[in-house]
């Protein structure tokens, strides 16, 4: 070490000599301290990413694979890893509660659905429904052997003058809901109601060779079911039925509040045969008296004058001969 003087001047210069075994073992020392913090480095790190592999990155995966999952099978009813207290816990029970509730909303929308279907189903024949949902122009399709019924309730007119309105709808009601009963069992198609009118038709949407036969049962059964039911209501009501048979168009036109609907001669006429005939009674035309097998009662009325047709001949369908007569 160099001395200096007041004036900067060197005046003593002092040297302390240092062992080299001293100065080595100093050195290997301070090389064996660094080594030794590099190590304890090294393996601070490798805890630390083992910790953090197993902490955080597996979990991490395991909840993004559990996610994967649900995502590619569409199962919203399975859950993903979620135990524990810490912050990945918390993330996964975040994860389990939106697919709760994506779950529970699946499930509101598939109610939903299934809903408007049925409600669908009941407006349209299942065939024309399918149709629609792919084409949302008219939809027309032509039938060469169907029968088509019209049934009026006598007299209702002058009914609804004498009784409120809301008791009035409920026997309307309830029989026309006894007659949807009746066309769903025998598998006919209902078309709709107007007031206090109902159509229904057989051998469509599925063509059937057995048509005539089957609405023919369908309007014996609506005159016992309207006798019971007038009974059971305590007021007097008597059903007009008539049948007509042949080709139509059935479909849908328009896009606003459509309904499936028929057009064709044999339908008008169909129509005429319900306002021309007997209180009580169910009218035939020709056309569907040839198309009926022998299992029924049927006589023949004789000449009706027919709107647009001039005189006509017509039958009555009286009942079955194997179940005696069921309509007065």
């Amino acid at each position: 070490m160099l001395f200096s003087d007041p004036d900067g001047d060197p005046i003593l210069l002092a040297l302390a000599p240092i062992p080299r075994t001293i100065y080595a073992a100093g050195k290997q020392s301070l090389n064996i301290l660094l080594m030794a913090l590099a190590a304890a480095g090294t393996l601070l790190i490798l805890a630390v990413l083992v910790l953090l592999d197993k902490i955080v990155l597996r979990r991490l995966a395991k909840l993004g694979q559990d996610v994967v999952r649900i995502g590619e099978t569409q199962d919203l009813g399975r859950r993903v890893a979620a135990s524990g207290k810490d912050e990945f816990s918390r993330v996964g029970q975040s994860v389990d509660w939106m697919l709760e509730q994506l779950e529970l909303s699946n499930r509101q929308l598939e109610e939903e659905h299934e809903r408007g279907e049925g409600l669908l189903l009941n407006i349209l024949p299942e065939p024309i429904a399918k149709r629609l949902k792919t084409n949302l122009k008219s939809i027309a399709q032509s039938y060469d052997e169907v029968s088509i019924l019209f049934a009026d309730i006598v007299g209702f007119t002058e009914m609804s003058a004498t009784m409120p309105a809301a008791e009035l709808l409920d026997i309307l009601n309830g029989l026309f809901s006894q007659f949807d009963d009746l066309a769903m069992q025998s598998g006919l198609e209902k078309i709709k109601t107007i007031g206090d009118a109902y159509m229904v038709v057989s051998g469509l949407p599925e063509p059937d060779e057995n048509h005539a036969d089957k609405l023919a049962d369908m309007a014996l059964r609506m005159i016992e079911t309207t006798q019971a039911f007038s009974q059971e209501r305590g007021v007097a009501l008597r059903l007009r039925v008539g049948i007509n048979s042949g080709v139509v168009v059935a479909g849908i036109i328009g896009k606003n509040k459509f309904i499936h609907d028929l057009w064709g001669d044999a339908v008008n006429l169909a129509s005429r045969m319900e306002s021309t005939g007997e209180d009580g009674s169910i009218q035939l035309t020709k056309a569907t008296r040839d198309r009926l097998s022998y299992r029924y009662d049927i006589t023949e009325r004789g000449e009706v004058e027919v709107k647009g047709r001039g005189m006509m001949t017509t039958y009555l369908l009286n009942g079955s001969k194997f179940l005696g007569s069921q309509s007065s």
